[in-house]
Protein backbone atom coordinates (compact mmCIF):
# COMPACT_ATOMS: atom_id res chain seq x y z
CA UNK A 1 0.00 0.00 0.00
CA UNK A 2 1.47 3.82 -0.90
CA UNK A 3 0.26 6.49 0.89
CA UNK A 4 -2.12 8.91 -1.06
CA UNK A 5 -1.78 11.40 1.14
CA UNK A 6 -1.96 15.78 -0.62
CA UNK A 7 1.16 17.35 -0.81
CA UNK A 8 1.48 19.29 2.79
CA UNK A 9 -1.05 17.26 4.38
CA UNK A 10 -0.30 15.04 7.69
CA UNK A 11 -1.62 13.08 10.06
CA UNK A 12 -0.33 12.13 13.91
CA UNK A 13 -2.14 9.79 16.11
CA UNK A 14 -3.21 11.33 19.18
CA UNK A 15 -4.89 9.09 21.32
CA UNK A 16 -7.25 5.85 21.26
CA UNK A 17 -10.94 6.84 22.60
CA UNK A 18 -12.68 4.51 25.17
CA UNK A 19 -16.00 5.02 26.17
CA UNK A 20 -17.14 3.95 29.96
CA UNK A 21 -20.14 4.79 31.81
CA UNK A 22 -18.33 6.95 34.47
CA UNK A 23 -14.57 8.36 34.31
CA UNK A 24 -13.80 7.53 38.21
CA UNK A 25 -13.55 3.85 37.70
CA UNK A 26 -12.32 3.58 34.37
CA UNK A 27 -8.79 6.18 35.16
CA UNK A 28 -8.19 3.79 38.65
CA UNK A 29 -8.61 0.83 37.12
CA UNK A 30 -5.68 2.22 34.02
CA UNK A 31 -3.54 3.72 36.79
CA UNK A 32 -3.69 0.57 39.02
CA UNK A 33 -3.12 -2.36 36.44
CA UNK A 34 -0.71 -0.28 34.00
CA UNK A 35 0.73 2.67 36.04
CA UNK A 36 -1.19 5.18 33.76
CA UNK A 37 -2.05 8.56 35.53
CA UNK A 38 -4.56 11.31 34.04
CA UNK A 39 -2.55 14.10 32.45
CA UNK A 40 -5.05 16.54 31.37
CA UNK A 41 -8.82 16.78 32.58
CA UNK A 42 -11.61 16.33 33.32
CA UNK A 43 -13.53 18.25 30.62
CA UNK A 44 -17.37 18.98 29.94
CA UNK A 45 -18.04 19.29 26.55
CA UNK A 46 -21.45 20.20 25.96
CA UNK A 47 -21.14 20.55 22.04
CA UNK A 48 -20.06 16.65 22.15
CA UNK A 49 -22.34 15.98 25.16
CA UNK A 50 -19.45 14.12 26.82
CA UNK A 51 -17.16 14.53 29.85
CA UNK A 52 -13.34 13.12 28.76
CA UNK A 53 -9.66 13.07 30.69
CA UNK A 54 -6.59 12.26 29.13
CA UNK A 55 -4.22 9.32 30.45
CA UNK A 56 -0.36 8.49 29.82
CA UNK A 57 2.13 6.59 31.18
CA UNK A 58 4.61 8.89 30.36
CA UNK A 59 5.31 12.08 28.19
CA UNK A 60 6.85 10.27 25.52
CA UNK A 61 4.07 8.22 24.73
CA UNK A 62 2.59 7.79 21.11
CA UNK A 63 -0.81 8.57 21.87
CA UNK A 64 -2.83 9.06 25.13
CA UNK A 65 -5.80 6.81 26.07
CA UNK A 66 -9.19 9.54 26.35
CA UNK A 67 -11.75 8.50 28.54
CA UNK A 68 -15.53 9.46 27.41
CA UNK A 69 -18.41 9.36 29.30
CA UNK A 70 -21.75 10.89 28.81
CA UNK A 71 -22.24 14.39 30.29
CA UNK A 72 -26.24 13.94 29.51
CA UNK A 73 -28.89 11.15 28.77
CA UNK A 74 -28.86 12.31 24.92
CA UNK A 75 -25.22 11.60 24.28
CA UNK A 76 -24.06 10.04 21.46
CA UNK A 77 -22.19 7.74 23.42
CA UNK A 78 -24.83 6.21 25.10
CA UNK A 79 -26.27 3.74 22.98
CA UNK A 80 -23.47 2.03 22.37
CA UNK A 81 -22.77 1.46 26.43
CA UNK A 82 -25.95 0.54 26.42
CA UNK A 83 -25.25 -2.29 23.69
CA UNK A 84 -22.08 -3.29 24.75
CA UNK A 85 -21.24 -1.53 28.42
CA UNK A 86 -18.25 0.47 26.49
CA UNK A 87 -14.87 -0.27 25.19
CA UNK A 88 -12.73 1.06 22.15
CA UNK A 89 -14.60 3.62 20.37
CA UNK A 90 -12.02 5.69 17.97
CA UNK A 91 -8.96 6.72 17.18
CA UNK A 92 -8.27 10.47 16.76
CA UNK A 93 -5.71 12.01 14.57
CA UNK A 94 -4.04 15.22 14.28
CA UNK A 95 -3.85 17.02 11.30
CA UNK A 96 -1.79 19.93 10.18
CA UNK A 97 -5.05 21.12 8.03
CA UNK A 98 -8.46 19.88 9.06
CA UNK A 99 -10.90 21.18 6.28
CA UNK A 100 -8.08 19.20 3.73
CA UNK A 101 -8.46 16.49 5.76
CA UNK A 102 -12.40 16.45 5.26
CA UNK A 103 -12.17 16.72 2.24
CA UNK A 104 -9.69 14.02 1.15
CA UNK A 105 -11.87 11.98 3.74
CA UNK A 106 -14.55 12.32 1.69
CA UNK A 107 -12.59 11.39 -1.49
CA UNK A 108 -12.01 8.12 0.30
CA UNK A 109 -15.42 7.25 0.70
CA UNK A 110 -16.20 8.73 4.33
CA UNK A 111 -18.89 10.08 5.39
CA UNK A 112 -18.22 13.62 7.72
CA UNK A 113 -20.88 12.56 10.55
CA UNK A 114 -20.05 15.76 12.33
CA UNK A 115 -18.76 18.99 11.26
CA UNK A 116 -15.77 20.91 12.71
CA UNK A 117 -16.54 22.35 15.95
CA UNK A 118 -14.52 23.55 18.74
CA UNK A 119 -13.84 21.27 21.65
CA UNK A 120 -12.94 22.12 25.38
CA UNK A 121 -10.28 18.99 26.00
CA UNK A 122 -8.36 20.72 22.86
CA UNK A 123 -8.55 24.60 23.96
CA UNK A 124 -11.31 24.96 21.69
CA UNK A 125 -9.42 23.93 18.73
CA UNK A 126 -11.66 22.27 16.02
CA UNK A 127 -12.78 18.14 15.74
CA UNK A 128 -14.28 17.23 13.15
CA UNK A 129 -15.89 13.29 13.03
CA UNK A 130 -15.72 10.63 9.77
CA UNK A 131 -17.09 7.51 9.52
CA UNK A 132 -14.98 4.89 6.71
CA UNK A 133 -16.36 2.99 4.51
CA UNK A 134 -14.90 0.08 6.62
CA UNK A 135 -17.43 1.46 9.41
CA UNK A 136 -14.79 2.73 11.49
CA UNK A 137 -14.89 6.08 13.47
CA UNK A 138 -12.23 8.71 13.73
CA UNK A 139 -11.86 11.85 14.82
CA UNK A 140 -9.91 14.73 13.68
CA UNK A 141 -8.57 17.50 15.33
CA UNK A 142 -6.65 20.43 13.99
CA UNK A 143 -3.41 21.17 15.12
CA UNK A 144 -1.81 23.31 17.32
CA UNK A 145 -0.76 26.84 15.63
CA UNK A 146 2.85 27.93 15.98
CA UNK A 147 4.08 31.26 15.97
Amino acid sequence: MTPKLPAGLDFKLLHVGVAVPSLGPAAEALTDLFGYKVVSGRYDDPIQKVTVLFLAKTARDVAEIELIAPLSSDSPIQSMLAKSGGGAYHLCFETNELDGALEHARKNGCIVVAAPAPAVAFEGRRIAWIYTRSRQLFELVEARVTE
